[in-house]
């Protein structure tokens, strides 16, 4: 027998630590190399671990929600219990039993077992029917009992498994607990008993079987419920009025502000910082504070972007593909960023441990987009984004997105980003300063392209407008540069044939 520990891998670039989100597994499964075995959250995303090993599960060493260090093992794998599957014997048939399978009753001398069809001494209650036997409905006998039932069984009481219904009266299977079960060859119907013998035994809830229905699938008792009915009896009117009730309290009890006449204290959602959230806090500090931040704004006439996308979604090339005006921008700004090549760079400081600083200028575009995602803000980017025709550039843009959404996003997708690119403007915000992403010097923001009055020719017509928003690192790109950057993605968006150029 050989036990495998799996230890945390580090799935990215100098990777510490992670959260253990959801375990695929549990002990005793058995799995196959390159199963999935969890889902980890990283500082940048959420992984699945494919298993290196293939066995059973012997033990998940780590527990759900716990966050442990690169190193630490986390699932245990052995490799016996197949190979004992594999070399056990095939099963032999057992020997018939001698005596019935479930014993005989100690007090039981009788015969009535063979005069029923069972065995002698027969067989203890509840050892299922004959192989024959005709299926009946249970029966539940008087408390009087019967001479033949007295004769044939000593059997004691046997609770029903469910609740027996008749007479619009609800039996529940306590109050039947201690009814006997009539002799099998016997066939006593309960009706004529329900009035005398069990009167005691009742629990008197009238309602018609319409309204027994409404409640089982309203999970509403029928106890909880005052009757108003001419007999006593719960209508379709209570049940509607109670679960109303019944919605109100909900509501109240789940909205934002809870319960108001709980202390404030214990009103307070306290959620832990970890993960993507914490990763892309320290980073958005570090940024604020190590690179001087400049920004500048510019409102664009995008009329003409807005047709040029009406166009390209009916057109035939690019047939189930989603364009946006977003496509247009992404592509301006790789046309920008050619004309303007500072913008595309890194300030690196103490390079090879001297006391200086140099400025990499990248001669590839790793196209960075924000992505609010249910685990925090990430910024996939998409890889030498300045080779891709403009359809290829779409298809990136989709799969990213859907990627980002699902929280699948791979952490070397967003890893060696050289210019980011956030579309605020899907939420409807005019602009914004926005954060350069750690490790870059300019950002683009996108804001939201509507109707506004504009100024063409003299004339003031309805036009489609947009507001950019641009952050820079003043270390790398001053105003002049920052400036003329704009300008041209500008240009794209109020002419996008320039891309022909």
């Amino acid at each position: 027998m050989t036990l495998h520990k799996f230890n945390l891998p580090d799935v990215g670039e100098g990777l510490t630590e992670a959260e253990i989100v959801a375990w695929k597994v549990k002990p005793g499964d058995t799995v196959a190399i390159n199963d999935v075995l969890c889902e980890i959250e990283t500082a940048k995303s959420l992984v699945e671990l494919p298993s290196p090993f293939a066995g059973t599960v012997t033990e998940l060493l780590v527990p759900e929600g716990l966050t442990v260090d690169v190193g630490t093992p986390i699932i245990s794998v052995s490799d016996a219990v197949a190979a004992d599957a594999a070399a056990a014997p095939a099963p032999t048939a057992a020997p018939a039993p001698e005596a019935p399978l479930y014993g005989q009753l100690e007090a039981d001398t009788s015969d009535a077992g063979e005069s029923a069809g069972g065995p002698a001494g027969g067989p203890l209650v509840g050892s299922g029917p004959k192989a024959d036997a005709v299926k009946r409905r249970r029966r539940v006998a008087a408390p009087a009992a019967t001479p033949a039932a007295a004769a044939g069984s000593t059997a004691g009481p046997v609770p029903l498994a469910e609740p027996v219904e008749a007479h619009d009266i609800w039996i529940s299977p306590d109050a039947v607990a201690h009814a006997e079960r009539p002799a099998p060859s016997e066939n006593i119907d309960l009706r004529p008993t329900l009035g005398g013998a069990i009167s005691g035994l009742v629990s008197r809830v009238l309602a018609k079987p319409p309204v027994r229905k409404i409640a089982r699938d309203l999970g509403i008792d029928l106890a909880d419920v005052v009757p108003t009915g001419a007999r006593g009896e719960v209508t379709r009117e209570d049940l509607v009025s109670y679960q109303a009730q019944r919605d109100a309290e909900v509501d109240k009890a789940d909205t934002f502000w809870g319960k108001t006449g709980r202390p404030q204290e214990q009103r307070i959602e306290r959620i832990p910082v970890k993960g993507v959230r914490k990763a892309t806090a320290k980073a958005m500090v570090e940024s604020a504070f190590a690179a001087p931040h400049v920004s500048i704004f510019v409102d664009v006439d995008a009329s003409r972007t807005m047709e040029f996308v009406k166009r390209l979604k009916a057109s035939r090339d690019f047939e189930g593909i989603k364009v946006s005006p977003l496509l247009i921008l992404a592509k301006a700004v790789i046309w920008a960023a050619a004309r303007n090549p500072s913008v595309n760079a890194t300030w690196v400081d103490n390079p090879d441990g001297s006391d200086s600083a140099e400025i990499h200028v990248k001669h590839f575009m790793n196209l960075g987009i924000a992505a609010a995602t249910p685990r925090g803000l990430m910024v996939p980017n998409i890889k030498n984004a300045q080779d891709l025709s403009l359809k290829e550039l779409a298809l990136a843009l989709n799969d990213l997105a859907t990627t980002a959404r699902a929280g699948k996003t791979q952490p070397a997708q967003m890893q060696g980003g050289t210019l980011t690119v956030t579309n605020i403007g899907a939420l409807g915000i005019d602009t914004g300063t926005p954060i350069i992403n750690p490790g870059e010097v300019a950002i683009v923001a996108f804001g939201t392209i509507k109707q506004k009055p504009w100024v063409l020719d003299g004339e003031v017509i309805p036009r489609w407008i947009t507001t950019l928003g641009g952050s820079f690192d003043h270390r790398v790109v001053d105003g002049d540069l920052s400036a003329r950057f704009m300008a041209d993605v500008a240009a794209i968006l109020e002419e996008p044939a320039l891309l022909l150029d």
